[in-house]
């Protein structure tokens, strides 16, 4: 092994354990390896910047404005939400509602649908009398297994795409993938809807957990005559800066005043509602002048006023959010989104902290104190995944025409694609520019729909493969992986391939995953002199299909706190399904490709 190699392993390495503990956002943990590799001369900034033109990231940027204009317009929502009011058991969940959205999901960014869905599939669950978590999980795995179909069905296809086409090869087909892809998702629909209910539990959500345990989360106290600081700002007061307690809102002659502000002036007779650590309620308790009501009725719903101003929200943290490595207090929440943090649930549990003093990781999820039109203004902000209402969210009025357009224009791009007149990325480009000038999307919002996190990672991933292969560490690996496979046969060959990237993308990302595997499986079609793409193909399922772990995918990530699941429970349900998935895609890539 040369030294150049060596250096390639250990930065390779070195990224692989910052993304695993999550010492960084995964975009800057591989964009610092990529810096590494080309400050120590490993690569020359023409090869680090490589990713950053790679046809396929590009076309991923773009997919993300033609995605967005289409959950813009919300007739696919509508339309959903409308067949899942006359689906009146969990049986019919199968041809109503998830059947249709693996096909969506085949030419539509997973994420947004998951985004979308969540709230809605949870609401609906709560009115039928069934546990959220029961549904919530399939609903996550199946736009995954649905975008497997297509080649704009996930980011992960379109980057082996790319790289394939930076490699010399031409590529996926637009349905070259369905060969396996429609098999894996006919097996999981029939899996997800039959047997994995039963395994999965039955938890409370969220919102269940805190209307059942309220005074665990809120605290009512009374200002008394004889409160020392009657007629003096809340800041003066000192009741801005406590320990383990957070002021949310005021209840005043049956009028709440929230967000409360430092200047908000205290007056006799106020009810002090407060959140955080309520174990530490015994030091107000101690002020001269503040009753604790201890027999209080106050509910969870109490909070909000009348008048609509004020509303209940739960969110889910995303992983670009601003937030993110930073404490509550020190990102400033409360000027920032004009929002109360009630309390914060991680792997199905509340953090017992100091509201201030939580350090906010992705999947957390969020009880806000927010005003009415908070949705509104977050619903495209890229702090947060999921952004409910614990009330029957406003219908949003969006123009019907220039929804089908947008469904239209999509549909035409993909007739174009598939019939060989353009590739991918003219046919977005294209698409992008017409929505452009007919004024659908404008830029503003153009740019608010590209995740500039994800394409970071996968340009930055690229630039890493890249050294992977110039120093010959990916033939070297090629090499001993099948000096350990080759033996056992071809199909344990690529097998062994299925598995190191599924447990690559189980652990970091699938982009990356996918990024760091393909270089090393070209290196094996080349050494048995067989067809790359079935290497290519055995990468792009097996990359996409993360099933064990929450972390792996994004769209797992996003139904952790709402399913209010435990880390178990996708090991529990994912697994059986990871090793069907496995089954089928090697045995039909053996049939097909070697």
């Amino acid at each position: 092994m040369t030294i150049e190699m060596t250096i390639v392993l250990v930065v390779t390495l070195a990224m692989l354990v910052g993304l695993l503990f999550e010492v960084a956002r995964p975009d800057m943990v591989v964009f610092t390896a990529l810096t590494v590799l080309l400050l120590l001369g490993i690569l020359t900034p023409q090869e680090a910047l490589k990713g950053f033109s790679n046809e396929g990231m590009l076309t991923i940027a773009l997919l993300f404005v033609v995605a967005g204009a289409v959950k813009k317009s919300g007739i696919i929502d509508r339309l959903m939400k409308k067949w899942l009011e006359n689906t009146r058991s969990m049986s019919g969940i199968t041809g109503k509602f998830f059947a249709p959205l693996s096909v969506f999901s085949a030419f539509l960014n997973n994420t947004p649908i998951v985004v979308t869905f969540t709230p809605v599939l949870r609401r609906w669950c709560q009115e039928k009398g069934i546990a959220p978590s029961k549904l919530l999980i399939p609903l996550s795995y199946i736009t995954i297994l649905g975008g497997t179909i297509t080649l704009m069905g996930t980011s992960t296809n379109l980057v082996v795409h790319g790289m394939l086409k930076e490699f010399g090869y031409e590529g996926f087909s637009f349905f070259q993938l369905a060969v396996v892809g429609i098999p894996i998702t006919i097996v999981g629909l029939i899996y997800l809807t039959t047997i994995a209910p039963r395994i999965l539990p039955a938890y409370k959500t969220f919102q269940d957990k805190m209307k059942d345990d309220t005074r665990e989360y809120i605290a009512e106290l009374t200002v008394m005559n004889d409160f020392p600081h009657i007629n003096q700002s809340v800041k003066k007061a000192g009741l801005r800066d406590l320990k383990g307690l957070f002021l949310i809102e005021i209840i005043r002659n049956n009028e709440i005043v929230s967000p409360v502000e430092p200047g908000t002036v205290i007056r006799t007779g106020d009810r002090l509602i407060f959140t955080g650590l309520i174990s530490t309620i015994a030091d107000l308790e101690k002020v001269k002048g503040l009753q604790l009501e201890t027999g209080t009725h106050l509910k969870l719903e109490d909070l909000k006023n009348g008048n609509g101003e004020t509303q209940l929200i739960e969110a889910v943290v995303s992983h670009q959010s601003s937030l993110l490595s930073k404490s509550i207090k020190q990102s400033q929440f409360r000027s920032k989104f004009d929002a109360g943090v009630i309390a914060v649930h991680r792997n199905n549990e509340r953090i017992n902290s100091k509201i201030g003093d939580i350090i906010l990781k992705p999947g957390d999820t969020l009880l806000l104190l927010t005003g009415s039109d908070f949705i509104e203004k977050n619903r495209l902000s890229n702090d947060f995944y999921v952004i409910s209402s614990l009330d029957t969210p406003k219908e949003l009025n969006e123009d019907p025409k220039q929804g089908w357009f947008s469904i239209i224009l999509l549909i035409t791009m993909v007739m174009l694609v598939a019939t060989g007149i353009l590739s991918m990325f003219k046919a977005m480009l294209l698409a992008v520019l017409i929505l452009l000038l007919s004024n659908i999307v404008n830029p503003d919002e153009a740019k608010g729909y590209i995740q500039f996190h994800v394409l970071l990672l996968i340009a930055s991933a690229i630039g890493v493969g890249t050294a992977i292969t110039k120093t010959g560490l990916a033939e070297l690996a090629a090499e001993q992986a099948l000096n350990l496979a080759q033996p056992l046969g071809m199909i344990a060959v690529i097998l062994f391939v299925y598995l190191l990237t599924n447990i690559f993308t189980e652990l970091i990302t699938n982009a990356a995953a996918a990024v760091l595997m393909l270089p090393i499986g070209i290196e094996m079609a080349s050494q048995l002199n067989i067809d790359p793409m079935a290497f290519a193909v055995t990468i792009a399922i097996a990359a996409s299909a993360s099933f064990i772990t929450p972390i792996g995918y994004q769209t797992n990530l996003i139904v952790y706190g709402p399913g209010g699941y435990k880390f178990s429970d996708y090991i529990k349900v994912g697994l059986p399904l990871s090793i069907m998935v496995m089954i089928v895609t090697t045995t039909i890539v053996n049939f097909i490709w070697i």
